[in-house]
């Protein structure tokens, strides 16, 4: 069986480029980058190097970026790092109900902690009102997070303004832009943003490592001890293999995102064009915003089945698709995006993510319209 992935948000396949970048350094590297000698030089010049193309590639000072073990580790290095920093001012923190658990659940612990937290509503594409930000600041709130991107509907959030909001009023300002990185031109520096969080894996990368902006001068606590790298920010031995590979991936995908982000625009046109001609308009629902949203993210409800019971069936036709967040993918639970857009029941439990990118034709998205067709056309006659 020909197998389908649209599942591009979860994870990408690696680029051809970026496995050899890796298997390079994992063949010819042997030094820890925080030894003196030769060997240990040469790797620490390797990762000054990958740093130096990142952040030249994003808009920052190479010494405004932290290397991590991903998107999950950033965004808590991020709220932690700040809140531990930030505690003697206030203890206040502004983020939306949308965010993902990787900062929810962080907020989360920081309530534990003692800190409070305000949960943000979104309009019904998903957005966040620039006004609300305004209106929900107090004296004691310290930090703003707020992601550009949504990871299960694609929705983009008016980050500028909310940052010139934030910056306005003295308020550290963290953006998770895992899912806009290389789908969105980033520029920190151009960008009101004072922490802004990035994953290799969704960009043709490796898994496992990642980055977090740090704005110079910005006070920040690390979350692990240890050594002394990272300018003691992020303490233990560098992914050598992993941030060399994040740098090539970083490079070609600021590289080719004019005609990436095309190709996945036409896909997802061309999915939708297909299943309207296949299945009718009526019998599917775009959830997010029509038009504001990431190039290579859609979700779709089929309120005729469950997502449940369509991603099995996708599945058993070679399509690989999700119901939201791979973080989540076990939950039986609505997805808690969809719920803060207050969208109907039905809407809720039958929802779809496909996402697109490196690899996929257009002959896959014809051929999965038609699959969704006789998955509906299938489930239609059991009843």
């Amino acid at each position: 069986m020909k197998h389908i992935y649209l599942d591009h948000a979860a994870s990408t396949p690696i680029h051809p480029e970026v496995a050899e970048t890796m298997l390079k350094v994992m063949r010819e590297q042997l030094g820890n980058a925080s030894s003196v000698h030769y060997f240990g030089r040469e790797a620490k010049r390797l990762v000054n190097g990958a740093r130096d193309t990142i952040a030249a590639r994003i808009g920052c000072r190479p010494d405004e970026l932290v290397f991590t073990g991903g998107g999950t580790e950033s965004d808590n290095l991020a709220l932690f790092g700040t809140a531990s920093a930030c505690k003697a001012d206030g203890r206040h923190i502004i983020t939306t109900a949308i965010e993902h658990h990787a900062v929810l659940h962080s907020c989360e612990r920081l309530e534990k902690d003692g800190f409070e937290v305000t949960y943000l509503p979104v309009d019904r594409y998903g957005q966040v009102n620039p006004d609300q930000v305004r209106e929900a600041i107090r004296p004691d709130t310290i930090l703003i997070s707020v992601m550009y991107g949504n990871n299960e509907i694609g929705t983009i959030q008016p980050i500028a303004e909310i940052g010139a909001i934030a910056r306005e009023r003295g308020i550290v300002f963290h953006v998770d832009a895992v899912q806009a990185l290389g789908s969105l031109p980033i520029s920190c520096r151009d960008l009101p943003v004072d922490l802004m969080s990035f994953s290799s894996h969704k960009i043709n990368g490796p898994q496992g490592v990642g980055a977090l902006y740090v704005r110079k001068d910005l006070q920040l606590e690390p979350i692990q001890y240890g050594g002394l790298q990272e300018r003691k920010r992020r303490a233990g031995t560098e992914n050598m293999a992993g941030i060399a590979g994040f740098a090539k991936a970083v490079e070609l995908a600021e590289a080719e995102r004019e005609t990436r982000t095309a190709d996945d625009r036409l896909w997802i046109q061309e999915l939708l064009s297909a299943l309207e001609q296949r299945i009718t308009r009526e019998a599917f629902h775009l959830n997010g915003h029509p038009t504001d949203r990431l190039p290579h993210i859609v979700n779709l409800s089929f309120p005729e089945v469950d997502s449940e019971t369509m991603l099995m069936n996708l599945d058993m036709e070679g399509i690989a698709a999700s119901s939201g967040s791979a973080c989540t993918s076990g939950s039986l639970e609505p997805s808690h995006v969809l719920e803060a857009m207050h969208l109907p029941a039905s809407f809720l439990r039958s929802a779809i993510r496909f996402s697109v990118g490196l690899g996929n034709t257009r002959k896959e998205i014809s051929e999965t319209a038609e699959k969704i067709g006789t998955i509906l056309e299938r489930l239609r006659r059991r009843k």
